[in-house]
């Protein structure tokens, strides 16, 4: 049909194909348990609401600065100032539309064709096609020991002649996993050594468990100039359980920020006011919504893995943050979409195939939607695996009963 090699070589998304296999299969009545997603059930913030509706109620919804409002911005300095001990000027720092959008323009601003981005392994899944699609060369950087935590010297290895940025996400997607600061620091410094460009994904770094603070990335680098290659990207939409309002920012030396927001220029335009004024209410509000999210993923992060450490053969590491955990079935069958497609077929649970995210035989099961169904969810799934479990299972209206015992 005449696409171009960009559209014929980007894989869809294979997490948000699952959502909307859920939701077609819950509009047919199918008694779905979904456990694919990275949405939290908790309700926006009421100061993002009230900031919205106050935009709102005015019919006054124009355009905006490709870069951002100036309040948003305004937000954002003291956030980094009050999270990170860094003091940014405007001009360090560009709005968008999800932290998505801020890597993507970001990655359109620092690669040339065929250069090369080196991340950790698991990766999310966006990860390589939003390289691909800047047109850049993505690079996964195996753990030498096949865990989850690669070393330095394993970021180290992958680095060629063509490497021209690293991205790191900590705490990770999907792994859950925190990096050690001696991991960081020394990424900081490896990056600062080949000069390479560094863009931290800290999406969930607020969202830690077991009385873990999180890691500052500023702390380890000696270059506070206007030449660092540090970019830092954040969003609303996980700690504050505000993914529909598609906002994000990145914090970048000026000349960075100022490419970027020429190229979100040209895509987008400025982000959507609405969700701009709301991300506003929730950076200005009270920030007790946060703790209470991070208490509610932590208790859930505990009563997924106890249920997972019942199945027998199946390997898990107990996530330190995020939603999610990626725990191996490879006892009970290697090829994770395989797996993925049988749990949907047999028990109606649906799950993200361990390959999307680079590592066969996991997959990444999601705790941040209700207690009631991550229960369920690994009921069904162990009486699939286990012939060990019950005999039977009731699935909504319908009785299954083993056939294979």
């Amino acid at each position: 049909m005449g696409l171009s090699q960009i559209a014929r070589s980007i894989k869809e998304s294979p997490t948000l194909k699952l959502n909307e296999t859920a939701a077609i299969l819950r509009d047919k009545g199918e008694p779905v348990i979904h456990l694919a997603g990275g949405e939290p059930k908790s309700k926006a913030p009421i100061d993002a609401i009230l900031q919205c509706a106050s935009l709102l109620n005015t019919g006054e919804v124009r355009y905006t600065p490709a870069d951002g409002v100036p309040a948003l911005k305004k937000a954002v300095i003291r956030y980094t100032e009050d999270h990170y001990g860094r003091l940014v000027a405007p001009e360090n720092v560009i709005i968008s539309s999800g932290a998505k959008q801020a890597i993507m323009v970001a990655l359109h601003a620092i690669l040339d064709p065929t250069e090369e981005v080196v991340f950790p392994v698991p990766y999310w899944v966006s990860y390589p096609e939003m390289v691909r699609i800047a047109g850049g060369v993505p690079v996964p950087a195996a753990a030498s020991d096949g865990g989850f935590r690669p070393s330095v010297q394993d970021i180290e290895q992958a680095i060629g002649p063509a490497t021209k940025a690293i991205l790191i996400n900590s705490p990770n997607n999907p792994s859950g996993v925190v990096y050690s600061r001696e991991f960081l620091a020394g990424v900081v410094q490896l990056a600062e050594k080949r000069d390479l460009w560094l863009i931290m994904d800290d999406t969930y770094n607020r969202l830690i468990f077991d009385g873990r603070q999180p890691d500052n990335c500023y702390d380890f680098t000696d270059d506070h100039s206007e030449q660092s290659k540090l970019i830092v990207v954040n969003c609303v939409s996980k700690m504050y359980a505000m993914t529909g309002f598609r906002i994000g920012w990145a914090i970048g030396n000026r000349e960075v920020v100022r490419a970027m927001a020429n190229i979100q220029s040209q895509q987008t335009s400025g982000p959507a006011a609405p969700s701009q004024w709301a991300a506003i209410g929730a950076l200005n509000g009270v920030q007790s919504s946060i703790e209470a999210l991070r208490m509610t993923l932590e208790n859930a992060r505990n009563v997924m893995v106890d249920r997972l450490q019942a199945i027998p053969g199946v390997q898990v590491t107990r996530p330190d943050g995020t939603f999610y955990c990626f725990p191996d079935f490879s006892a009970y069958e290697k090829d994770s979409r395989k797996l993925s497609d049988f749990l949907l077929e047999k028990v109606r649970v649906v799950t993200a195939p361990g390959k999307e995210f680079g590592m066969e035989g996991h997959l990444r099961l999601s705790y941040c939607g209700a207690l009631r169904e991550i229960k369920e969810g690994l009921e069904r799934i162990q009486w699939a695996l286990d012939p060990e479990s019950a005999n039977e299972l009731h699935l909504g209206n319908r009785k299954l009963v083993r056939d294979w015992k």
